[in-house]
C-alpha cells in the first residue's frame, strides 16, 4: 500500500516539507485508541533471536534508523511503533543552527537515491537533552554528535565535548560525525590527528561519568584505502567501540538522473541506492582487515531485505536505514528483520 498509495502521493511536495508533515501526520494517528497497539503489531516483530548484544547494550533488533530523520528526538516514541531496533538521534550540535538555505533535500527517482545537503540543522544540544528528557524510553537511543559550522576546525573538540557533556545521561550511545560532506570543511575533521587529539579527552569524560557510553565513528565511503587503514588503526589504538560504515557519499558516478539536472542541485551527500555497493565494500574492507575485531554498523543504500542480509554478511553487526525507508516504507524493517530470521 505504501508504495502503491501513499509514496506517489508524498512525492508529489518537497522532500522536506513532507517529512515534517509525515511525522506529524503518524504522531496524531498513533494517539487514537488502538490505533498504536495495531500499528506495532503489524510492523514489530518480537523475537529472541533477533536480539543483539553490542557494546554492552542489548538491542532488540538489528534495524535501526540513522542519523538525520529525527534531528532532535521528537519523534522517537513515534518512530518505536514502526518496528526499529534502535533510533539515532542528531547530529546534534553545541547550538541550535538553521543549516545551508532551503532548497536543500532533493529526490533522485530514477536512481532510487536522495542528495542533501541540510548542513547540520538542529535546535542544539540542550533542546534535545530537554526532549529526551521527557522522553518515554522503550529504545536504545544514539546520540549522534558534531560541531557548529560557525565554529573554527581548531576549535572543533569544545563542541564535541559539550555535546558529549550535556547528552551524555539521556542516550545510550555516541557516534562521532566527521564526515559529513555537507559544511565546509568538516570532512577534514576525518584527520588522524584530529581525532587522536578528540578522543582521549571523551574518555577521560566517559570514564568519570556513573554509567560510562559507547563512543563510535561513523565515516564517510569517499575514504582512500590509506584513509581507512588510518581510520582502522586509530579506532583499534584508541579503543572506541565500533565503527558506522558509511556516511553518504559525494560521488556521482553511474546515475541515471541527468547531468543537466545533477549541476541544477549542486552539492550535497548522495544517499540511497547509488550507495549500496560503495557502503558494502567499506564494510567489508574493514571486517576483513581487522578479523571483525571492530563492531560495525553498516548503513548506506539498504533498499530491501537482501541488501541488508550483503552488509551482515560483509562483516556488520547492526543495520540501520533511512532513504530505503522513504522509499519503501515501514515494511523495510519488517522485512529485514523476517529475512534475518528465516537465514538464522
Amino acid at each position: 500500500m505504501y508504495k502503491a498509495l501513499i509514496r506517489p502521493l508524498l512525492f508529489c511536495f518537497d522532500p522536506e516539507r513532507v517529512h515534517y508533515f509525515s511525522l506529524w501526520s503518524l504522531e496524531l494517528l498513533l494517539k487514537i485508541p488502538l490505533v498504536r497497539s495495531i500499528t506495532q503489531k503489524t510492523f514489530t516483530i518480537s523475537d529472541k533471536k533477533l536480539e543483539r548484544n553490542l557494546f554492552g547494550l542489548t538491542f532488540k533488533n538489528p534495524v535501526g534508523l540513522a542519523a538525520g530523520f529525527d534531528k532532535n528526538g521528537k519523534n522517537i516514541q513515534t518512530l518505536t511503533a514502526l518496528g526499529f531496533g534502535f533510533i539515532e538521534v542528531g547530529t546534534i550540535t553545541p547550538k541550535a543552527q538553521p543549516g545551508n538555505p532551503k532548497k536543500r533535500l532533493f529526490r533522485l527517482i530514477d536512481d532510487a537515491g536522495i542528495i542533501n545537503r541540510m548542513g547540520i540543522n538542529n535546535e542544539g544540544a540542550h533542546a534535545c537533552a530537554e526532549t529526551l528528557k521527557k522522553t518515554k524510553k522503550e529504545i536504545i537511543i544514539g546520540g549522534n554528535i558534531g560541531k557548529n559550522t560557525e565554529t573554527k576546525n581548531e576549535d572543533a573538540s569544545s563542541d564535541y565535548i559539550e555535546n558529549f557533556n550535556v547528552l551524555h545521561e539521556y542516550v545510550d550511545y555516541f557516534v562521532l560525525n566527521v564526515s559529513c560532506p555537507n559544511v565546509s570543511n568538516f570532512t577534514k575533521l576525518q584527520d588522524v590527528a584530529f581525532l587522536e587529539t578528540l578522543i582521549p579527552k571523551l574518555k577521560e569524560i566517559n570514564s568519570k561519568k556513573t554509567k560510562p557510553k559507547p563512543i563510535l565513528i561513523k565515516i564517510s565511503p569517499d575514504l582512500s584505502t590509506e584513509q581507512l587503514d588510518e581510520t582502522i588503526n586509530l579506532v583499534l589504538d584508541q579503543n572506541l567501540d565500533g565503527i558506522i560504515a558509511t556516511n553518504t557519499t559525494t560521488s556521482r558516478k553511474n546515475l541515471n538522473t541527468s547531468s543537466f539536472r545533477l549541476n541544477k542541485i549542486g552539492n550535497g551527500g548522495l544517499s540511497g541506492l547509488p550507495l549500496t555497493n560503495q557502503s558494502t565494500e567499506v564494510i567489508r574492507y574493514i571486517a576483513k582487515k581487522t578479523n571483525k575485531k571492530i563492531p560495525i554498523i553498516g548503513v548506506g543504500g539498504i533498499m530491501n531485505e537482501n541488501d541488508a542480509m550483503e552488509k551482515l554478511e560483509a562483516g556488520a553487526s547492526l543495520l540501520q536505514i533511512y532513504t530505503g525507508f522513504i522509499y519503501n516504507g515501514p515494511s523495510l524493517i519488517k522485512n529485514i528483520n523476517k529475512k534475518i530470521l528465516s537465514c538464522t
